[in-house]
Order: structure tokens, then C-alpha cells, then sequence
């Protein structure tokens, strides 16, 4: 306990000379046993959150993408992010910038380098571990804009595979660095198109329901490359019912607390 306060101590102080000019403001608050702070970028806010032991030498980063019809700024109230974030139980940094609340609205952070620079610009020090994109339903747009940069090692599709599955192909296919990325799908509106897409690759591993708890999970299933989850859950709870992003989030190489 002490040594976890004197982690979240040195955190704060490394972040209280983040009012310097060119950066962006933000605000800080205790939240969930570890720190919160809100990003005011120029193209909109950015939640930052650690939880309670982080260890950045050995962590990681999670960067969560909301769906349609919120905002970042509700999704992480009314869903209860930092919350699910701290029941995962996953030593990483994680961010929740803003994306397209509908189909109309343009992609806001097409580069993940730049929304990177962004926190980085806030004062606060990303971890050099693996990143962990997670999108839920529409932010499956935001993704696949993401799928070349090299600090990406998996992804995870909420109930978003809804299209540009090329991108994602790539991603776990393709691509340059494809033999060292892992895609996990849970599908609920998106099963059928999901299911197609496990169909194509004969190393996909396939469950038709997910288990309570990652106990339940064989090592064949968290050992996959490809692993689609047909989810009882329907595709709102997925973001937030509580349950099926801490799960998922267990499901990544980062390191446990």
C-alpha cells in the first residue's frame, strides 16, 4: 500500500508543471484508488487514468474508443470506465480520447501517434510496453486508421466489426508486423459478420458464449491469435454492463497487478 501511494505521489508531482505554455490543460483527481486526469486537447478531451500499484516500468497502454451516440466525456461517467478499467486488474495506462458520436461525424484521431503526442504534451509519460486498442461499435472507424503503427500489438473489437475488415485482415494477416499481432472479436449485432470473418483464417479459435470469468477460458483461448467471442451480452452492455471489457482485457499480454 505504501509503496503503490508513493507511485501515485511521484505521478502527481511529475504532472504539476503540465500548465507550461504550448501544453494542454488539464485537471486531476483521485478516482477508483489511482489517479484520473482530463485532457483539454484542441480536438476535444482526453481521460488518463492509473490505477493503483502501476508500474510503468513493466506497464503498458490501453487506449478505449466509445462508440456512436456518447461522447468521451459521458462514456466515461455513465459507463463507469475507471471503474472497469481497475476491476481488469491490467498494470497499463489508460486513455479514453474523444471519437465520431455518429456515422456523420469525422474520425478525430486518425493518427495513433498523434493522440499519443497529445498525452505525452499533457506531461505525462507513457509506458514503452505493448498498446492495446479497444473499440467498441462505431470506433471501429477510429481503428482501422490505426492498424500500421508499429507500437500496436492487439486489438479488440466490442461489437464493432461493422466494416474496413480489410484494415483488420492486414492487421492480423497481412501485414509487416502481422505474425506478432493478436485481433480478439465479440460479437452480438456484429456475430454473423464476426463469424464470417474467424471463418477465413484456420488458426481462429471460436467460443459461442462468453465464460464467466477468465478461469473458464482454455489456454487454447487465451493463447489465440484470433479468437472470436460470440457474446450473450447485448451490444450496449458490452461497454457497460461491467463484465465484458474487464474480461477482455485480461485477454492481452499486458501484466496483471
Amino acid at each position: 500500500m505504501i509503496a503503490a501511494r508513493a507511485v501515485l505521489t511521484l505521478l502527481a508531482l511529475a504532472t504539476a508543471s503540465a500548465a507550461h505554455a504550448g501544453r494542454p490543460g488539464k485537471s486531476e483527481e483521485p478516482l477508483e484508488g489511482g489517479i484520473h486526469w482530463r485532457i483539454q486537447s484542441s480536438r476535444g478531451p482526453i481521460h488518463v487514468w492509473v490505477p493503483p500499484g502501476y508500474d510503468r516500468a513493466s506497464a503498458g497502454t490501453v487506449v478505449y474508443v466509445h462508440g456512436y451516440w456518447t461522447d468521451a466525456d459521458a462514456a466515461w461517467r455513465r459507463h463507469r470506465l475507471a471503474r472497469q478499467f481497475r476491476q481488469s486488474r491490467q498494470n497499463a495506462l489508460f486513455i479514453v480520447p474523444e471519437a465520431p458520436a455518429g456515422p456523420d461525424q469525422g474520425v478525430v484521431w486518425s493518427s495513433l501517434v498523434e493522440l499519443r503526442r497529445e498525452v505525452a504534451r499533457a506531461n505525462i509519460r507513457l509506458p514503452d510496453g505493448p498498446t492495446i486498442a479497444v473499440g467498441h461499435s462505431g470506433a471501429y472507424r477510429t481503428l482501422s486508421g490505426w492498424v500500421d503503427n508499429k507500437l500496436l500489438a492487439q486489438v479488440v473489437l466490442l461489437d464493432a466489426l461493422y466494416g474496413r475488415q480489410q484494415s483488420f485482415e492486414e492487421f492480423i494477416a497481412t501485414g509487416k508486423r502481422a505474425q506478432y499481432h493478436k485481433l480478439l472479436l465479440i460479437g452480438s449485432d456484429t456475430a454473423a459478420s464476426s463469424k464470417a470473418f474467424a471463418k477465413k483464417f484456420p488458426y481462429a479459435v471460436v467460443r459461442d458464449r462468453m465464460p464467466d470469468g477468465y478461469e473458464q477460458l482454455t489456454a487454447r483461448e487465451r493463447r489465440a491469435k484470433l479468437l472470436y467471442i460470440r457474446s450473450q451480452y447485448r451490444h450496449g452492455e458490452l461497454a457497460d454492463g461491467g463484465v465484458a471489457l474487464p474480461l477482455v482485457l485480461r485477454l492481452t499480454p499486458l501484466r496483471r497487478l
